[in-house]
């Protein structure tokens, strides 16, 4: 490891005055920043803050060492990215407090952002999804030959996150041009390294995933400068990952408030000694590159434009909420259905599935999908056999067994234009891509505009004797989630245009399709392309007795058994939970005035839960009984045959329909 020791050695072989020059203003502007900011803070004007003293050189060096349109993924003390990147003073320090005039409209804090303008994508505070975002970002480098790298920022603390070792693994097996970036500060929080990790250097884990790893001195900008820029030259030539640890120290707390006291003293002296700023500033003197009136001068245009940042900032009101925009802002827009055009024909459930995917990769030539064995063996269901020789290994990844970085992968892919989808092997699995899910994509159009174009496709529900890990109903963990879209078809007709549809959508959609309906259903699926209103619900049929609101394979159950019972039912399949068709549910409880919320979920924490609350709410009048829901045993799925049925409503459902017919 560097040693904290060592004196910084410069070495200007190669570079120009200029250029060294260009370096020290870079270096100097987020240091005046931070120190406005700190004297800000201890005023009392601002409340929080996030300092990268002492670490500038990293950031600095590698923003300039890449090409202005290379992504750039930073955290909170990369400033230098965004100064050097030459984002609007004003609208960085409104940013920072909440301001509408920032990048999020107050909805966010700090590096809580990005801006496509300036190639800039903020962290989230769950520490390592940016990491497989950038991977996504190299992919589509590679596979549109755009000789490009992307570069993600990491802490220490944060290789221990899973999230780390997916990204590099993924990458490392994809070889794509990403620089996975360590700043090794000595400290997470307060924990020490000898309390996050037991290897000697972290670089060192770069074997183990197969890429290349380097060490340097972070403090010393003309390093990260020179080593960055020729390994991002060799890789856009040759595309491949590399792991990169800048060895450098936190000079202040976590943030303000957490102080350094857990600091030694000793420690921190001798850091101080190796401060990226003034020794470069002492080298460049001396060298005769540098003069005193230009280092004057310097600082004096960096503190005239702080100033007049910092005006603005202060002037800049207090964002006025608007509920409308709020609520208005969780999507971005999406287009109008597509209605059919071309001759029905009798498909399977699972056969309307490929032909949707089959649908929008043509339509969609930059259409990439990933997944567990979904290349030459077709996936488990066999959805996609035949997609590789159609349309190649780019387009139809096999993936390795890492459900969120291909998920953040898929996000990557959207930030650059492109439209994804990732296949759960089961729905069960997708636990291993919540973070990325619920954090990242759902959140990302809201926080500053960016929209998350990835559809995930959910194979769900039992049925099938499969146990309780392959057989889930999970859809009520998401419609709980702003800024997802769930869509859960019923019909080989819905599966393909709600596929299609989710496809179009710009939104991140969640697609549940039901195991047990894949080879059980048949129906008429229009050939080509079309697609079914995602928020709309479909009405099976129109009855007088009991309306039974329901989706998936609930609506087979309903019809069966208001066949069976010879009640005239008013059957709604939902088939998108969020947004929920509200006018369908109101229609249907006006037409009965009793109701029977059914899913395959288990009862406690499921959908039909809201569902009801929202109908006593709302029409409460119409009601000649109480809302009744029908869902599974409050277990998990059994996997013996006979224990599985019980556990499905539909006896106790024709018990509760008996009780809600004679009320």
């Amino acid at each position: 490891m560097t040693s904290h020791t060592a004196p910084i050695l410069f070495d200007r072989t190669g570079l120009s005055d200029d250029t060294l020059l260009h370096l020290y203003e870079q270096l100097v502007l987020p240091r005046q920043i931070e120190e406005k900011m700190l004297n800000l803070l201890r005023q009392g004007r601002i409340s929080k803050w996030f300092s990268g003293i002492g670490q500038e050189a990293i950031a600095v060096g590698a923003t300039c060492a890449l090409l202005p349109d290379e992504i750039i993924f930073p955290m909170h003390r990369n400033l230098g990215v965004f100064t050097v990147r030459q984002v609007p003073l004003d609208r960085l320090f409104c940013q920072w407090q909440g301001k509408r005039r920032g990048f999020t409209k107050g909805r966010d804090r700090s590096f809580h952002f990005g801006t496509m303008e300036h190639h800039i994508v903020g962290m989230i505070s769950h520490l390592g999804p940016q990491l497989s975002l950038a991977a996504g970002v190299a992919l589509a480098h590679k596979m549109r030959r755009e000789g490009r790298v992307s570069l993600a920022f990491t802490g220490e603390g944060a290789t221990s996150e899973g999230e780390f070792h997916e990204a590099l693994n993924v990458a490392a097996v994809w070889k794509l041009p990403v620089i996975f970036l360590i700043e090794n500060n000595g400290y997470g929080l307060s924990t020490t390294v000898q309390e996050q990790y037991a290897c000697e250097d972290l670089v060192d884990r770069a074997v183990g995933y197969g890429m290349r790893g380097v060490q340097i001195d972070g403090n010393n900008v003309l390093e990260v400068y020179r080593t960055l820029s020729q390994l991002a030259e060799e890789m856009r030539r040759n595309p491949e990952p590399v792991l990169v640890e800048c060895i450098t120290f936190r000079m202040r707390g976590h943030e303000e408030a957490s102080g350094t006291k857990y600091v030694p003293k000793a420690l921190m002296e001798a850091w101080a000694k190796k401060d990226p700023v003034k020794n470069y500033e002492v080298w460049l003197l001396e060298q005769g590159i540098l003069t005193e009136e230009r280092r004057k001068a310097i600082q004096e245009r960096n503190q005239k434009a702080i100033l007049q940042a910092v005006e603005v900032m202060f002037a800049e009101p207090d964002p006025v909420p608007d509920t409308e925009e709020e609520l208005r802002d969780v999507y971005a827009p999406a287009p109008a259905t597509v209605a059919p055009q071309a001759p029905a024909r009798e498909l399977r459930f699972i056969d309307a599935i490929t032909d949707g995917l089959r649908e929008a990769m043509k339509r969609h030539s930059e259409l990439v999908l990933m997944g567990q064995d979904i290349a030459d063996y077709g996936g488990v269901f066999k959805i996609t056999q035949g997609f590789v020789d159609e349309f190649g290994r780019e387009r139809v990844r096999n993936t390795p067994l890492c459900e969120s970085a291909i998920i953040g992968i898929g996000l990557g892919l959207s930030l650059k234009g492109m439209k994804s989808m990732v296949e759960m092997q089961f729905a069960d699995f997708v636990t291993c891509g919540f973070n990325q899910i619920v954090n990242n994509l759902a959140k990302l159009h809201w926080r500053w505009g960016q929209n998350a174009d990835v559809v995930i496709r959910m194979p769900t529900g039992a049925g099938t004797g499969a146990g309780p890990f392959h057989s889930q109903s999970n859809e009520a963990w998401f419609t709980h989630v702003p800024g997802l879209k769930v869509v859960y078809p019923s019909t080989p007709h819905d599966a393909k245009g709600l596929l299609l549809a989710a496809f179009e959508d710009p939104n991140p959609v969640l697609y549940f399709e039901h195991k047990a309906l894949y080879r059980s259903l048949s129906g008429l699926v229009p050939e080509g392309f079309y697609t079914t209103e995602i928020g709309k619900a479909r009405q099976v049929r129109t009855g007088d007795d009991v309306s039974i609101l329901t989706y998936g394979l609930g609506v087979r159950w309903a019809e069966t058994v208001a066949d069976e019972m010879g009640i005239s039912a008013d059957i709604v399949d939902l088939r998108s939970l969020l947004p929920l068709d509200y006018e369908a549910i109101a229609a249907s409880v006006r037409r009965t005035n009793r109701v029977l919320v059914l899913h395959e979920d288990t009862l406690f924490g499921g959908i039909g839960g809201e569902i009801a609350a929202w109908i006593a709410e709302h029409l409460f009048e119409y009601l000649d009984a109480p809302v009744m829901r029908s869902a599974s045993l409050d277990t998990p799925v059994p996997f013996a045959i006979p224990l599985e049925q019980n556990f499905f409503p539909v006896q106790r459902m024709r018990e509760q329909l008996q009780k809600l017919l004679a009320y």
